[in-house]
C-alpha cells in the first residue's frame, strides 16, 4: 500500500526538509548558470529576460513563477497550494544568492566540472524537496491542468512547454549550450537515481523508523521538476 503523509503529521520536520531541498537546488541551478555553458530551459528563459529588461535572474523567476501560479489559479478556480508559493520565492531568492557568491572559471574543464556538477545537485535537491510531499512547483502544476483542459497526454503538453520556454529564451538571449542538452537528456536519470535514495533517508529523518512499507515499492516521479525537460508520464 502507498504511504502518504497525514495533513500535519511531522509538519515541522517536513517543511523543513522540503526547504533545504529547495536551496540545494538553487545552488545547482546557480552553477549551471555560472558555468555559462547552457542552461535548463526555464532558467534559458530567466538569463534572456534578465538580459533584454534588467532585474535579476532570481527575480525573473519568480515573477514568472507568479504569472503561472496565478494563471493556474485562474483555469482551476482554486487557491494555490502553499508549497508552490513557498517554491517559487524560495528559489528565486536563494538563484540571486548564490550568483552574487559564484563567479565563471576560465578554464573549460572547470567550467564542464561545474556544470556537471551543477546537474547532480539539482538531481539531488529534486529528490529531498519532492520527499516530504509539501506541493508540487508552480509549472507542474499548469501542466497538470493544461493537460486536463486540452486532453493531450503529459509528455505532449510539457514537451510543447519547453519547447516554447526554451525558443522563448534564446531569441532572448539566453544561453543553450551542451548544458542544455546534458540537462534535458541527463537529469531524468540523475532524479530516477537520487529519488530512492533522498526518500529513504527523509523516511529515517521523519519517520524514525515508524513506516514499514519498501521505499522501492512506491511510485515516484523522476520527472517531478518544474523546469526539466524529460518526458513525463
Amino acid at each position: 500500500m502507498e504511504r502518504t503523509y497525514e495533513k500535519g503529521e511531522h509538519l515541522f520536520s517536513r517543511w523543513t526538509i522540503f526547504t533545504i531541498g529547495l536551496i540545494i537546488m538553487s545552488f545547482g541551478i546557480s552553477l549551471m548558470i555560472t558555468a555559462e555553458l547552457g542552461s535548463a530551459p526555464w532558467d534559458v528563459l530567466h538569463v534572456g529576460l534578465a538580459r533584454q529588461f534588467g532585474l535579476t535572474v532570481g527575480t525573473w523567476s519568480i515573477i514568472i513563477g507568479i504569472l503561472i501560479i496565478g494563471s493556474s489559479a485562474i483555469m482551476k478556480k482554486e487557491l494555490p497550494q502553499l508549497g508552490s508559493v513557498i517554491n517559487m520565492l524560495l528559489v528565486g531568492v536563494f538563484i540571486d544568492i548564490f550568483l552574487l557568491l559564484l563567479s565563471t572559471p576560465d578554464s573549460f574543464l572547470m567550467k564542464l566540472f561545474m556544470l556537471l556538477s551543477g546537474i547532480l545537485i539539482i538531481g539531488y535537491g529534486i529528490g529531498i524537496y519532492i520527499a516530504p510531499e509539501c506541493g508540487a512547483g508552480p509549472r507542474d502544476s499548469l501542466m497538470l491542468i493544461l493537460q486536463e483542459k486540452t486532453g493531450w497526454k503529459l509528455s505532449r503538453v510539457r514537451g510543447l512547454m519547453e519547447i516554447i520556454v526554451l525558443t522563448t529564451g534564446w531569441l532572448l538571449g539566453g544561453t543553450v549550450f551542451i548544458g542544455t542538452l546534458l540537462f534535458c537528456f541527463g537529469i531524468g536519470q540523475v532524479v530516477g537515481f537520487a529519488v530512492p535514495q533522498t526518500h529513504r533517508l527523509v523516511r529515517r529523518l521523519i519517520e524514525r523508523g515508524g513506516m514499514d512499507e519498501d521505499i522501492n515499492q512506491r511510485k515516484v516521479r523522476a520527472d517531478y521538476y518544474d523546469r526539466a525537460g524529460e518526458k513525463v508520464r
